[in-house]
């Protein structure tokens, strides 16, 4: 009897699926005869997953069960992490007084020190106190890069180093203006750190670090008067780096809390920081892979005394992760690693949940819409709200889209294996995509 009841079960699931891949098998045909078979994707590995949250129903699927390396897709785990870990605000410091000394511990926050925020927190307390100012390492179990990423791209913005407490988003800021250039931190300024050449042939700004020291080097081409940018991380080194980095800053003595000496965890308070939203914004529009990290590293220092990526993760998949369709390979919050392997109905299923978790105005607000963000130059009729991912080979699409009768429908569309170009494999995505925006 138990036997036929599965045997049933089975055979009801299969007709659900069967009908609704027939009520929508034109979307099949285009997968089929214009998607798959594109030059674009033609030879690449390509998972698909299209979902309707209000009747449950499938509308497509191909290969949506297979694992692929999603790049910044990653981040919306890492967001969906962070939605349910950090709260309203994140966690600016941990701090405690005494009579005479401040005692101050990092919490992971990104936003300190960095340009795109006024709202400093952590800054204002240590700027207006007049005690001693002591930095408390924080123990970490994360090294300075995440596992399996490009060693090679160490002096490139968008790999900063991680670390318990980032200044100025761990970059050295380059502005060049005719005959004026200026790096920021200012300790980076001096002859030791700076040096600067003309390259007439050079069509934008070359700014360099070297490998093992914050040595950084400027080529400009001197025939160019306009203004420009460079961003290149520094090294963050140890607690004392850290304390020289602040002193610098705040023009008054820091201190490190001596090897052994001991002060309770339990004795400290945690500062909040600026809205979370304020920084899940700019990690999901522009695809900020420091801010992604750092995310995870805040919840970890939010929960515990110590900072791991891995235990988060860990807690994540042990708990609001545990019904995942499929279980996934994830490594690092910003999709830089291609150690990382999901597949298209796990994105669909995490996406769900947080449309049934999360206003969809905040949700939409998240996540970049066409024209905006990193969607800037695609989808410009505005009916997907989704997050992008790229990486050498790999294209990746996925969150929410709203078809022209209204019908909310969670996807993703993840391509591996390319040898197109990234535009080229993009626009085929978006035209399958209005295709279905177009008829349903």
């Amino acid at each position: 009897m138990r036997l036929f009841r599965i045997v049933l079960s089975g055979c009801l699931l299969f007709l659900v699926k069967q009908t609704a891949f027939a009520q929508y098998g034109q979307i099949k045909r285009w997968a089929e005869e214009e998607l798959l078979t594109s030059p674009a994707l033609r030879q690449a590995h390509t998972g698909v997953c299209i979902y309707e949250p209000a009747t449950g129903k499938y509308w497509y699927s191909y290969q949506d069960d297979h694992y692929f390396t999603p790049a910044s897709n990653t981040k919306i785990f890492t967001l969906y992490t962070a939605l349910r870990l950090l709260g309203d605000s994140l966690p600016a410091m941990r701090y405690l007084e005494t009579d005479s000394v401040l005692y101050v511990k990092g919490t992971a926050d990104p936003s300190f020190l960095h340009p795109d925020y006024t709202l400093q927190p952590a800054w204002q307390l240590l700027q207006q106190t007049t005690k001693r100012i002591t930095i408390v390492p924080t123990v970490s179990e994360n090294k300075r890069f995440g596992p399996g990423w490009a060693w090679s791209d160490y002096q490139d913005y968008y790999q900063s180093e991680l670390n318990d407490w980032p200044m100025y988003g761990n970059v050295a800021r380059i502005r060049h203006h005719g005959d004026t250039t200026t790096i920021l931190p200012r300790m980076f300024s001096d002859t030791a750190h700076f040096s600067f050449r003309r390259n007439d042939t050079l069509e934008e700004l070359l700014g360099e670090r070297d490998e093992r020291s914050n040595r950084f080097s400027l080529t400009f081409n001197g025939n160019d008067k306009s203004v420009q940018d460079a961003e290149v991380p520094f090294i963050t080194g140890c607690a004392g780096d850290l304390a020289y980095r602040l002193q610098d800053t705040l023009h008054k003595p820091v201190t490190v809390l001596p090897e052994g000496a001991v002060l309770p965890s339990t004795a400290f308070t945690l500062l909040k920081g600026i809205p979370a939203d304020s920084l899940f914004l700019p990690m999901m529009h522009r695809s900020d892979n420091f801010f992604a990290e750092q995310s995870l590293m805040m919840c970890a220092a939010r929960l515990w005394d110590t900072i791991s990526t891995y235990r988060i993760i860990e807690l994540m998949e042990k708990s609001f992760l545990s019904n995942l369709p499929d279980t996934p390979k994830w490594v690092d919050g910003s999709g830089l690693s291609r150690y990382n392997l999901f597949s298209p109905r796990d994105f669909v299923s995490v996406l769900s949940d947080m449309y049934k978790t999360y206003p969809t105005e905040r949700l939409y607000a998240l996540l970049p819409t066409g024209g905006k963000g990193t969607l800037r130059n695609y989808y410009k009729q505005q009916f997907v709200h989704a997050k992008t991912g790229t990486l050498s080979g790999c294209v990746a699409l996925s969150g929410y889209l709203v078809t022209k009768k209204n019908k909310t429908l969670v996807f993703s569309v993840l391509v591996n294996n390319h040898n197109n170009s990234a535009t080229n494999v993009r626009r085929t995505v978006e035209h399958f995509l209005t295709q279905v925006w177009d008829k349903y």
